[in-house]
């Protein structure tokens, strides 16, 4: 179990230095700003995001907040598998949550620190819901019935990183 608290801690730190190329990391007040905010907006509802800007009263900085979706990772009612089935699926699993994050679908993953019915999450970065529901249902471990999926539209600051 450490080992797999420590990978996904992995995770969560590269998925917290994660960048995306396309859209500017940093907004201020000049023109050209003004025009990257613009443009960033027009990119993401080209590409069937939703969005919206508000001004920050304090730093006078425009933010851009994105819908994205957080998929809960819950008990599911299979949870018979042998130790040997559980550990495939586990590796299976990560391998899942690797892939959505290379291919820019996912922002972040990790587990939950107790043992509740809800696992662990992943934030998904694409338009729709449909497509979040779709890649998280793909994830092995929620095929198996070991886990199921709860999926919520979620808003945040584009760009932002945690801290």
């Amino acid at each position: 179990m450490k080992h797999i608290f420590l990978l996904f801690s992995l995770i969560l730190l590269v998925s917290c230095q994660h960048k995306c190329p396309e859209y500017p990391e940093e907004v201020n007040d000049s023109e050209t700003s003004s025009q990257s905010i613009k443009s960033l907006k027009e990119q993401l509802k080209k590409d069937g995001f939703q969005v919206f800007d508000y001004v920050d009263e304090k730093t006078k900085d425009t933010i851009v907040m994105q819908q994205y979706f957080i998929a809960f990772l819950k008990k599911g009612a299979n949870r018979s598998h042998s130790k040997e089935e559980a550990t495939k699926l586990q590796s299976q699993h990560l391998a899942h949550l690797g892939k959505m994050f290379e291919l820019g679908y996912a922002d972040i993953s990790g587990p939950f620190g107790d043992d509740g019915d809800i696992r662990g999450i992943t934030i998904y970065n694409t338009p729709t819901q449909k497509i979040a529901d779709s890649l998280a249902n793909s994830d092995p471990m929620v095929k198996s019935g070991r886990l199921i999926v709860e999926i919520h539209p979620w808003w945040a600051a584009k760009g932002f990183s945690l801290r």
